[in-house]
């Protein structure tokens, strides 16, 4: 059996207030391509994990790893005997605004729950709320609206499936809490119904660590057909909504010339 994990997106990341327990309160809008990293199962004693594809290198399969976390907490919540042999394929960049852990972890769930003939729709909900605050998106992988810390989860009116999207970063990887950090405490407003007129509050925190988070940008913003352009997340992956899919693949070819060395990933929303 095989499930994707597929890369997440913000159309639109509204940070709004600094709780005391240090988090941040959220206004997001989810979205996801309909690519991203794979993981299949087999059969094998206990639980474990292989990593390949093109970031095996920079992800460590042991214990802390969120799919091998997501199968433990599966499992203590509905042992089974049947073991599980994971192999991950990764192929979305590590610590890049696209939820590749946590598209990865709630993967793990939604693929263990059929390879273990599971039950276990509202438990998965309640397991992929204590591994992460994307992950409970990243378990739907649908356009959906999140408040809190992204994990209050609503339908949004939006309707998007099929819109060519290309994904760009230069290959440096950005750390999710520095760039919080770096957020200044200004609540610029909340998100309305207009999601095109939106912004991603991380982008000057992140911009900040990583200046090359401009160039792409900037590179992006001058494609034709190109109806949107942000940053995901805390960034440092950026991404087009483009008009048709030749003009996603024309401004994938025109950027791979430009700057060979950046990952790259033409995909459409689910």
């Amino acid at each position: 059996m095989e499930e994707i994990a597929y890369a997440k997106i913000n159309l639109a990341l509204h940070v709004r207030a600094r709780e005391p327990d240090g988090y941040h309160r959220l206004e997001t809008l989810f979205a996801f391509a309909q690519d991203g990293d794979r993981l299949r199962v087999g059969t094998g004693e206990g639980l474990t994990l292989r990593i390949e594809g093109p970031f095996a290198a920079d992800l460590d399969a042991g214990s802390d790893n969120l799919v091998l976390r997501a199968a433990e907490a599966l499992r203590a919540q509905f042992p089974t005997g049947k073991g599980a042999a994971l192999t991950l394929d990764k192929r979305l960049p590590i610590a890049s605004g696209i939820g590749g852990g946590s598209a990865d972890a709630a993967a793990a769930l939604r693929l263990l729950a059929r390879w273990w003939g599971l039950a276990a729709d509202d438990s998965l909900h309640e397991i992929a709320a204590r591994l992460g605050a994307d992950v409970p998106a990243c378990l739907l992988s649908r356009t959906m609206r999140g408040e809190g810390r992204g994990d209050r989860l609503d339908a949004a009116d939006v309707d998007l499936p099929g819109t060519p999207l290309l994904l760009v970063n230069p290959r440096v990887p950005v750390s999710t809490a520095a760039v919080f950090k770096g957020w200044d405490g200004v609540d610029r407003g909340p998100l309305g119904d207009d999601w095109l007129a939106g912004r991603n509050d991380l982008e000057a925190p992140a911009l900040a660590l990583v200046p090359a988070i401009g160039d792409v940008l900037e590179l992006l913003s001058r494609q034709p057909g190109l109806r949107l352009v942000r940053m995901s997340g805390s960034g440092a992956t950026c991404f087009g909504l483009f008009e048709s899919i030749a003009a996603r693949d024309a401004a994938d070819r025109a950027i791979g010339a430009l700057q060979p060395g950046w990952w790259r990933l033409a995909s459409r929303l689910r």
